[in-house]
């Protein structure tokens, strides 16, 4: 039975991530204030503070200008907002670049923050990282494939686990991220066969964004899914509203009342 279906939510733990694999696929949504937080509360088992809030929250080109302190404050108001999903923070560019800086900014994490996990990008070159974090109680979510922070050094996005090299090295990436102590692993911007074949060769639940269907849960960002960014759509998200068009059709509704004199009304006024 899905934990959103039982009488009692209960909160989701890494441990509760950790055995969903192969039983029940994931849910996992982006959120970086209160008023969202709580909107998705209870309904979805992960929230990422992303970096991605970096363009859809404060309108930058990429993720790159994200810094520590940005993600905190984000962090800290979606903990407030949501108290069920296992809320994981987004480590920025420069944050990690060596373990011991990573196991400083991790540790301001979980002494600054609720954030039950953060996730760090990177394949096996990260692996050391991930180790430092893990020892030190510290939880981490690794991502691999097509990673934003990466964009600026790679010439854009490149999809991934185009031919059996590529998918073979996305593979060690996989398993050397899970030896060294990450008990998930987001998945971004693979062909299917890729997410199918790294989701089969690690233990851990493998999260899925534009990977296909084979992988353990999936992650969209929330301002792509309900229709909010309109700079551009990515292929892989669908959109479930269309936020942008809803709240523009009501503003202008609200500006021709106020032009108009239609409000307040007398219902409205004291």
């Amino acid at each position: 039975m899905s934990i959103h279906t039982a009488k009692t939510a209960k909160k989701v733990t890494v441990s509760t991530i950790r055995n969903m694999k192969g039983v029940e696929p994931i849910t996992m949504i982006t959120a970086y204030d209160a008023l969202f937080a709580k909107l998705f509360d209870g309904k979805v088992e992960m929230i990422l503070v992303g970096d991605s809030l970096n363009m859809s929250f404060s309108g930058k080109p990429d993720t790159l200008s994200a810094d520590m302190e940005m993600m905190l404050y984000h962090t800290k108001a979606v903990c407030n907002g949501a108290k069920l999903p296992l809320i994981v923070f987004d480590m920025p560019f420069g944050s990690y670049t060596t373990a011991q800086k990573a196991l400083e900014n991790a540790t301001r994490v979980y002494r600054e923050t609720e954030a039950q996990a953060v996730k760090i990008e990177g394949g096996k070159e990260r692996a050391q990282i991930v180790k430092t974090l893990s020892e030190n109680s510290i939880a981490v979510v690794g991502h691999i494939g097509l990673m934003p922070q990466f964009v600026r050094s790679e010439g854009g996005y490149k999809v991934k686990g185009k031919d059996a090299e590529n998918i073979t090295s996305l593979v060690e990436d996989a398993k050397a991220l899970e030896e060294a102590g990450a008990f998930a692993l987001v998945v971004e911007g693979v062909k299917s066969e890729a997410a199918k074949a790294i989701t089969e060769a690690v233990s851990i639940p493998t999260i899925g964004i534009g990977a296909g269907v084979d992988t353990d849960g999936q992650v969209l960002v929330w301002s792509d899914m309900f229709g909010f960014f309109e700079d551009f759509k990515p292929k892989f998200a669908k959109q479930y509203l269309n936020g942008a068009a809803l709240v523009k059709e009501a503003l202008e509704k609200y500006v021709h009342e106020v032009k108009n004199r239609e409000f307040p009304s007398d219902e409205y006024t004291y």
